[in-house]
């Protein structure tokens, strides 16, 4: 009897007339539609609990190829390939004609061959032994550059094969053995995993340098396994630099601790304080904060401490709904204040597709992503359908003269765009999804119209996409890492190569410049090239 209490009574249908029959059944296709959407996050969030293949992604839009100008056709003005230019040195063979007596020799017909040599050297070493009149033994050393049972070249071809070649541990240990190496899959593992401190330092020092040069950083997440548990790989970069970092968690606090790059510390100064106080801290703790001599405390725990001298504590009452948590906040605002500390992020701006994590400092916002929310509205209606692709249009217009202010920017160019926002983004249309979609996109104007104030600031988010593409391949070919040291060393190798890409420099020769192969071509520190690109010119 209580459940049919509660189910309204039923329409009179024939009494309604054909305008009211319409709109009933406009208002019920948009219900059905938002039930629709409810069951399939939830859906998504089953089968990322379960760590299922979820569902395939939304066409794009294609905003940004639309907007770009048009290119001139070159189809029958087509320019030749041009020469082959091996990276290596050429040897030169003669190769001898049966010709004729009597004929002339008129030079060479050139033929270019490139092959690769794959073979495998074992050498034992006879060290010579010594015993000295004193009774101590002697040794020789081993040639230079010697580590372990395995030469640097193997190393080499292990790393490239393994993180830019993509491949698995079964296939490469397979590879090995099939060119006549003897190596157990433990052992191809180890030499993946161990002693790889230098290229860990040299990762963490190109985070480092981007942070402390760029004017802009654009960042993104994508699931990763560690440890048979769901977590979260995380990308910063730009045009000059990548860095990966997986961790269990995605929230602010996890992305700020991955911005002050290895440092530990937790800074009190006015960067710290100017963050609490946007995000609502009450005055009389920040009092107390400010009020201590204690302005860099080293740990969570000497952090945690020091909270707990000043009565900073968290709501006690278990299921108690609090509108903040200060010890969060404080937390958040010191790691900021260690950022700031150490240089990194002073007036760059941070370039998301509006992940509530990434909300600090100068925050922009990616136009792919904000568009796609309307591309994505399912309209039921002929009106509907053309509202939004009315609004498709006015924003692909807005965004392709976005485009044109990045490489030319005025004051009135800008003055103009502003007041084009407004006009775009306060429109009623009469579809009422639409109209809460615009409101929200408009309450988000400082940050996607950032490109005004910083033209060198990106209009999207496809270069982290682009980066973090590497990390979801890895992903389906070894769905995950089990020891904290395989982790960060998949993060920081692919991380390296992503980098050596953008600077020009082969990941091949990278590795043998840092792994002292004989031959080898000197790489300068990646840091070094990322602080002399990232500097204004």
């Amino acid at each position: 009897m209580r459940f049919l209490a509660d189910v309204p009574s039923p329409f009179a249908f024939s009494e309604l007339s054909r305008g009211e029959l319409e709109s009933l059944l406009v208002r019920l296709f948009g219900e059905v539609a938002a039930l629709k959407q409810i069951v399939s996050e939830q859906r998504e969030e089953i089968t990322r609990l379960k760590g299922l293949k979820g569902p395939p992604a939304i066409k794009p839009s294609g905003m940004d190829k639309a907007t770009e100008p048009p290119k001139p056709d070159r189809h029958g003005n087509r320019p030749r390939r041009g020469k082959v230019r091996p990276r290596v040195s050429v040897e030169d063979r003669v190769v001898k004609a049966a010709a004729p007596v009597g004929s002339r020799f008129k030079g060479y017909e050139t033929y270019l061959v490139q092959e690769l040599v794959l073979s495998v050297r074992a050498i034992r070493y006879l060290r010579e032994r010594w015993v000295t009149p004193d009774g101590r033994t002697i040794v020789a050393a081993l040639p230079e550059g010697t580590r372990g049972h395995f030469g640097s070249d193997l190393r080499r071809f292990v790393l490239m094969q393994y993180h830019q070649g993509q491949t698995t541990l079964p296939r490469l240990t397979a590879l090995l053995h099939s060119v006549g190496v003897s190596i157990s899959k433990r052992e191809v593992q180890r030499l993946l995993t161990e002693k790889h401190q230098d290229f860990l330092d040299e990762a963490r020092d190109v985070l480092r340098a981007g942070l402390e040069t760029s004017a802009w950083v654009s960042v993104d997440d994508t699931g990763a396994r560690h440890k048979a548990r769901n977590g979260f790989c995380t990308q910063i970069g730009n045009d000059w630099f990548t860095w990966f970092a997986t961790r269990s968690s995605k929230t602010r606090l996890n992305f700020l601790d991955l911005l002050r790059a290895g440092h530990t510390d937790y800074v009190v100064n006015e960067a710290a304080f100017d963050y609490m106080r946007s995000r609502g801290l009450a005055g009389p703790l920040i009092a107390r904060l400010a009020e201590t001599d204690e302005t860099r405390l080293v740990g969570q725990a000497a952090w945690q401490a020091h909270l707990n001298r000043l009565g900073i504590v968290s709501p006690a009452k278990p299921g108690l709904a609090a509108i903040q948590d200060p010890v969060q906040i404080a937390t958040e605002g010191a790691q900021w204040g260690s950022v700031h500390a150490h240089g990194f992020l002073r007036d760059a701006v941070v370039l998301s597709d509006d992940a509530g994590q990434f909300d600090i400092a100068q925050h922009a916002l990616c136009w792919v992503h904000a568009e796609r929310l309307v591309h994505k509205l399912d309209a039921f209606t002929d009106l509907h359908r053309a509202a939004q692709q009315r609004i498709r249009a006015l924003i692909w217009e807005f965004y392709a003269d976005l485009k044109m202010y990045r490489v030319n920017p005025s004051k009135n160019r800008r003055l103009t765009l502003r007041a084009r926002f407004d006009r775009i983004f306060r429109r009623r249309t009469g579809f009422v999804t639409l109209d809460r979609l615009l409101k929200r996109l408009h309450a988000n104007k400082s940050e996607l119209l950032m490109v005004l104030d910083r033209p060198e600031t990106p209009l999207h988010t496809n270069g982290s996409e682009n980066d973090i593409r590497c990390q979801v391949i890895r992903r389906k070919i070894s769905a995950g890492t089990r020891s904290d040291g395989g982790r960060d060393c998949r993060d920081a190798f692919l991380g390296l190569a992503k980098t050596c890409a953008k600077h020009g420099v082969a990941f091949w020769d990278y590795l043998g410049s840092r792994l002292s192969v004989p031959g080898k071509l000197l790489i300068p520190p990646l840091p070094q090239l990322v602080r002399c690109r990232g500097q204004p010119a």
